[in-house]
């Protein structure tokens, strides 16, 4: 059943993230450009914990939800997670808290994107302008406030599913060093992750145009039965490769979309052990 509220930020000392899991941080406070006079409330279909909603279907307060691991086991990366779900939905529960939890059991501090929709009901947003810029805002938030968060500002990448896959795309050719003059010391921060992680990425064709040198290092995976996704990945993995960009790229056999990381007898679930391999192989992660 579909709940209505109005989002609140959670603006918290460094102090208070150690311990409240799920933080959720506001990405513009004083709201986020195309919805500065929004009002209406967000919908979502509430969880068994009732601070972590499991989709969203509207979305107007732009924010991330902070998982930091135990001090004991952080080791310095970070991720900014974009879950999927078509622009007229986000699966945040299986491909935003899950990934956390994933994360943070391997050290890693995890920061799932609440992205705006552009294909939601009555929705005047669009992926390359507002969701897009959304992305960009967390790459910049999360590493401008580094210390905060313990984490090293030169190991923070982007990890995206499906209609967060074309994030994680957009992100990984159009990201930008910040603007040094900006008053924003958010907006003074680079967008551009250090490494990038695509799991069956959907959009337009066209759409990825141009890969710029000094893009991430990338990963990226999918199922070979899930044909108009399979496609998105190859034609991303081949434009890397063109430009000389360290790629690596699984097709499984079956799994179809929307995997996640869930267990299975299927090899696809498996790909989460490629992964941990690919992030030790770039020495992001130790062994």
């Amino acid at each position: 059943m579909l709940t209505r509220f109005a989002s609140v930020s959670l603006l918290l000392a460094s102090a208070v993230f150690g311990a409240e899991r799920g933080a959720e941080i506001r990405l513009w406070p004083n709201g986020a450009p195309g919805s500065e006079k929004e009002t209406a409330p967000e919908v979502f279909a509430a969880s068994d914990n009732p601070k972590l909603p499991k989709q969203f279907t509207v979305v107007h307060y732009p924010a991330v939800y902070a998982f930091l691991p135990p001090k004991e086991k952080a080791n310095g990366m970070a991720v900014v997670i974009a879950p999927g779900g078509g622009h007229s939905q986000l699966v945040i529960g299986k491909e935003g808290w899950d990934i956390a939890e994933w994360m943070n059991a391997r050290g890693i501090a995890a920061f799932v994107l609440k992205y705006r929709l552009a294909k939601a009901k009555d929705s005047h947003y669009t992926v390359e302008r507002e969701a897009f810029a959304d992305t960009a805002r967390a790459m910049r938030l999360v590493r401008s406030r580094a210390s905060e968060f313990g984490i090293d500002p030169a190991r923070v990448g982007f990890i995206g599913f499906s209609a967060g896959g074309y994030l994680a795309a957009l992100i990984e050719t159009r990201f930008d060093a910040g603007n040094d003059s900006s008053p924003d010391a958010i907006e003074r921060a680079s967008s551009r992750p250090d490494f990038n992680i695509v799991v069956y990425p959907g959009y337009p064709a066209g759409s990825i145009t141009s890969v710029p040198k000094n893009a991430p290092p990338a990963f990226l995976a999918c199922a070979d039965n899930d044909p108009s996704h399979v496609v998105t990945t190859v034609n991303l993995y081949l434009d890397l490769q063109k430009q000389g960009i360290p790629v690596e790229m699984h097709i499984y056999g079956s799994g179809g979309h929307g995997f996640g990381i869930k267990a299975s007898a299927l090899p696809v679930a498996s790909w989460p052990d490629r992964l941990k391999e690919w992030l030790v192989d770039r020495k992001l992660l130790k062994q």
